[in-house]
């Protein structure tokens, strides 16, 4: 794509490019500059390959909005979102690119009041972002009608593949007009996608932009050799040792992400878990926690995590490692955005060395072995925590009545015990060198070339333990049913 490549070149209309301008968007995504003009001006179905965070809601956003008739309170648009989270940031985003323009946009999924989507469907939309299993739920009622439809988009098809949706968004195309336009976006193409295309699309376009390799500039990716066992000492390290940590950790299933939060907060560390279990409103409120930086470590399943887009993360931990390459590259695309730069840390126990491996062949990156944190080296780190804290707080004039009780108190002629007794009580234990045993990296042959930068033969033993990458990306079925918690916030403080 050339760099040089505006908005106005893509054939956008004066009041849409003023909005876009207000929102300090100059330069089209590659994926932006090839869908727009062949939605303003083609005639054929699109199918765009294209991973998250590319930009694709603007792509088949802006020219849907230039093209539906505004004020015509009849559904013109459809855009099915495989989670409630996607299709609310979809109807968020639309909305910030309508600009003046007279449409209205519903969002429709599960967990939102069924009365107020009942009242704005009645009352007249332009354009319906919703779930699949919602949208069904509408049309069995009657309440949306979709005989006006022009554009209906299938966003992220190949994760409603995933998560069974198939079936409903086959039952949707058959309440669509035949001469209606289809978009399908999808990270990557699986026979069932290409099945559904030829089944229920016209001639189409193709669009492909290949996924960002964020590894060569934006995302330091690494991983540690350890136990399952000692992942949690290990997170624990990494949380006190890194210069900053507002991170996204995933775990394989819904018990391990509420087990693995709750372990933390007792920590006394800021954490949040979001899984399938979490009710929307939960939801909400776990997101805006974390997007405020209330809470700064947020524990995830894949599915749980789709949608979530937030440029300012500093680490990806995978905490369990991704059932394939594919996961692996949407994970750690949530780092490294908006021209910042973050880390992507796996986890990678004794039966998951060719796992790794794997995934670099796949990816065409190197991913570097690093050597955990020593138990001083945490020590240090906390020390020097406390001691920016009390030096922070120096810097604001304290009450006098505060300044007469520290005379009180230092007259006593034991200035560093009680100092040092203040600083216990607020910060709490973390500096015992007993707190932090060795983690021992597991057995394995000697490194041909050493460091961060190998990954080892395995030994004959673990051959049997790794698990093969399927074709798939992550199923909301391997999550298993767990009681739902909440977690207080708490200061970064104690010892593990």
């Amino acid at each position: 794509m050339d760099s040089k490549l505006t908005f106005e070149d893509l054939g956008l209309s004066a009041d849409i490019l003023e909005g876009l301008k207000k929102k300090g968007f100059e330069h089209p995504t590659p994926v932006q500059a090839q869908t727009i003009p062949l939605l303003l001006n083609g005639e054929k179905d699109i199918i765009a390959q294209a991973q998250t965070g590319t930009g694709k809601t603007a792509a088949f956003g802006l020219p849907i909005i230039e093209r539906i008739t505004p004020g015509l309170r009849k559904v013109q648009a459809v855009v099915l979102a495989p989670t409630r989270e996607l299709a609310s940031q979809v109807c968020e985003e639309l909305e910030s690119l309508k600009g003046k323009r007279n449409i209205r946009i519903l969002p429709v999924y599960g967990g939102q009041g069924m009365a107020i989507q009942l009242k704005m469907l009645k009352e007249g939309v332009d354009i319906v972002v919703a779930t699949p299993g919602r949208a069904i739920d509408h049309l069995n009622r009657k309440t949306l009608k979709l005989n006006d439809v022009k554009y209906l988009v299938l966003d992220e098809a190949d994760e409603m593949l995933n998560m069974g949706f198939i079936e409903d968004i086959e039952t949707i195309l058959t309440h669509v007009p035949e001469d209606r336009k289809t978009l399908l976006f999808s990270a990557t193409m699986p026979s069932a996608i290409v099945k559904l295309a030829r089944k229920f699309m016209g001639d189409y376009d193709e669009v492909k932009v290949a996924a960002k390799q964020r590894s060569a500039d934006t995302v330091d990716q690494i991983f540690y050799e350890l136990y399952e066992k000692d992942k949690l000492r290990a997170l624990h390290r990494l949380i006190h040792t890194e210069e900053e940590f507002y991170a996204l950790v995933f775990c394989r299933t819904r018990v391990g992400a509420d087990r693995l939060a709750s372990k933390l907060s007792g920590m006394n560390l800021d954490v949040e878990a979001l899984h399938g279990d979490v009710t929307q409103a939960q939801r909400e409120r776990i997101l805006a926690k974390f997007k405020k930086g209330h809470s700064t470590i947020l524990v995830a399943t894949d599915v749980a995590a789709r949608g979530i887009d937030i440029n300012d993360l500093s680490h990806v931990i995978n905490f369990d490692m991704p059932e394939n390459s594919e996961a692996y590259v949407h994970r750690i695309g949530r780092t490294g955005r908006a021209g910042k730069t973050g880390k992507a840390i796996s986890f990678v126990t004794p039966g998951e060395f060719r796992k790794i491996r794997y995934i670099m062949e796949q990816t065409k990156t190197p991913i570097n072995k690093a050597i955990l944190p020593a138990g001083q080296a945490v020590i240090e780190a906390k020390r020097n925590a406390m001691k920016a804290k009390v030096f922070a707080a120096a810097e604001t004039e304290a009450p006098q009545d505060y300044h007469t009780l520290a005379q009180e108190i230092l007259a006593s002629g034991k200035p560093s015990q009680v100092l040092a007794s203040l600083l216990q009580l607020h910060f709490g234990g973390g500096l015992n060198p007993n707190a932090y045993p060795e983690i021992a990296e597991p057995e394995r042959g000697r490194s041909s070339s050493g460091g961060r930068s190998s990954f080892r033969r395995e030994r004959g033993s673990e051959r049997n333990h790794f698990i093969k990458p399927s074709k798939g990306g992550s199923n909301s079925r391997s999550e298993r049913p767990a009681g739902k918690k909440s977690f207080k916030r708490k200061s970064r403080t104690g010892a593990y």
